[in-house]
């Protein structure tokens, strides 16, 4: 089963309505969506009350030199861990100066999966004023529908931690 662009929707439009009423800011660290989850949140009208910063960081590059994650995380752990997400999340939280964020990282495919970490394991970490939360997801289907699923999980983790922390 795929995620369709009108679940996203109203993924995005309940999320954006509960930080409206919060006078809350979210902002989000992504690599294997690549930016999907700003612009399914960017589609929102008014969006600019709540979202300020989202931070493409594809590369292990880009993570480091916009996120300034550490060697030392990458090396031990990898793109693609626990470690990596909630460090992300920490540090664009820490830049674009909101109350919430969510960390996305992962193997999209066709291709680049190991036995450990095989195409479709994405995780996914999530920070409010009171909480951080991580998780790692398996997901089946290609590409586009590894990364839809996790495009909707990640807003699906933002309405959860949002509920928790009003």
């Amino acid at each position: 089963m795929t995620i369709s662009d009108q679940e996203l929707e109203i993924l995005a439009h309940s999320l954006g309505d509960a930080l409206l009423n919060s006078g809350a800011r979210v902002t989000c660290a992504e690599s294997c969506t690549g930016g999907w989850v700003s612009k399914v949140l960017t589609d929102v009208p008014g969006s600019s009350a709540w979202f300020g910063w989202g931070f493409v960081t594809y590369s292990n590059a880009a993570k480091q030199g916009v996120l300034n994650l550490s060697e030392d995380i990458l090396s031990k752990h990898g793109a693609v861990s626990e470690s990596a997400v909630v460090s992300m999340a920490k540090k664009a939280l820490d830049k674009a100066g909101a109350e919430f964020s969510v960390a996305v990282s992962g193997v999209a495919g066709p291709d680049g999966g190991t036995e450990d970490k095989p195409v479709g394991t994405v995780w996914f970490a999530w920070i409010g004023p009171q909480t951080i939360r991580a998780e790692c997801c398996h997901f089946d289907g290609n590409r586009e529908s590894v990364r839809r699923k996790s495009v909707a999980r990640a807003l699906e983790g933002l309405l959860v931690i949002l509920e928790q922390d009003a």
